[in-house]
């Protein structure tokens, strides 16, 4: 006797918008039914594409570049096939999208704005690594490179160069705060020691005591140092406009930073590499070395060193974390998702905007932004 076949679980439009609300990602192919909840959110750009493909027909996506291969598509998704939908699908389904929409749209502010790419006719071969192509756009890199993708990108072809260029975002607090502890205390104890004197390289009769009690105004006062480095540098150097008939300033500004707003979705680049930070850092250590005495100058750097710790995390989260409405980490998430998809001539500060006020470099307000 042949078996039964197991009857597909059907939804009515009801049902799938229901879901929809309570924050699933359900997309169809017709009348199949398919939950990319759970994938979405492990990848990156996930909450970006949750909000734009839930609710919607993927049939065009799958045929469509940059899936050539749609039947290898096709069978990824039906590993997350969960139904059949009921009644009209091509009407109750896309009304009901659209009501998901406006309920998930509820700031377009915090929308990014994404430019649909076909990776065939790319300027670029995304096969490959894009270090040594980006080079020679010239004068289309300015463009290209503002017109984020939410994939990953590689930059070189040794597999572990392209390592030391990618990093978790927990590595930064696990190296770096172990360092700026130590620094912190042995400093302390140096100044404690009551013998250490500001300006006594120079002149002994004017030069100014640094007893312990002054390693707490110290310590800030590298913290608001990097604040400003960190404002200087991503203005003044990751922002440069490399001249087109230079390959190798626009290269430079891409492993800098341009690859960062070429793919703001891939976390593996979205705080600096150990490898390179540490050159960074020794460079920063040294200068403070130079010009001031060591337990000053340590104290300083460890204060700054735990602002670069707080910046770090700050733009991962500000990338990939879901802040509160109205808080302050809210207000800045909306102030770097327009940086990067709308004013990147403006809004330089990640973990503050007071140097933007400072030095007038706030972006425009825009009291009803529209979302493409």
């Amino acid at each position: 006797m042949a078996s039964t076949p197991l009857r597909a679980a059907s939804f009515s439009p009801a049902e799938v918008q229901q879901r929809l609300e309570a924050g699933a990602c359900w997309v169809r192919c017709g009348a199949r039914l398919y939950d990319l909840t759970g994938f979405l959110r492990q990848h990156p750009g996930g909450e970006q594409l949750l909000r734009a493909r839930a609710g919607q027909d993927v049939s065009a996506d799958l045929d469509g570049p940059p899936h050539r291969h749609s039947a290898n598509a096709r069978r990824w998704l039906e590993q997350y096939y969960v139904g059949e939908l009921q009644g009209d699908s091509q009407g109750s389904v896309e009304n009901g999208a659209a009501a998901f929409a406006n309920t998930q749209k509820t700031d377009l502010a915090m929308e990014p704005k994404l430019k649909v790419v076909d990776w065939d006719k790319d300027l670029v071969d995304w096969q490959k690594p894009l270090l040594w192509q980006v080079g020679y756009l010239g004068e289309k890199y300015d463009e290209w490179v503002h017109q984020p993708v939410t994939r990953p990108i590689r930059l070189f072809y040794s597999d572990f160069v392209e390592s030391l260029s990618k990093t978790a975002w927990y590595s930064v607090p696990v190296i770096w705060m172990p360092l700026m502890l130590y620094l912190g205390w042995s400093h302390y104890r140096t100044l404690a020691q009551g013998n250490v004197r500001l300006f006594a390289t120079f002149t002994t009769e004017y030069s100014v005591a640094m007893p312990e009690s002054v390693f707490p105004g110290l310590f800030i006062l590298g913290m608001l140092l990097w604040s400003l480095i960190e404002y200087l540098i991503h203005r003044f150097l990751f922002h440069m406009k490399p001249p087109s008939d230079s390959y190798y300033l626009i290269t430079l500004h891409f492993i800098l930073h341009g690859q960062h707003h070429k793919a703001p979705f891939d976390e593996s680049r979205l705080v600096f590499p150990p490898a390179p930070a540490s050159l960074v850092i020794a460079f920063f250590y040294a200068v403070l070395q130079l010009l001031l005495p060591e337990a000053v100058g340590g104290t300083v750097f460890s204060g700054g060193l735990l602002g670069y710790v707080l910046y770090d995390m700050t733009h991962y989260y500000l990338h990939f974390g879901s802040p509160h409405k109205g808080s302050y980490l809210y207000n800045m998430k909306a102030h770097h998702v327009k940086h990067h998809f709308a004013h990147q001539k403006s809004g330089f500060g990640i973990s503050t905007k007071f140097w933007d006020y400072f030095f007038h470099t706030l972006m425009p307000e825009e009291p009803h932004p529209k979302m493409q």
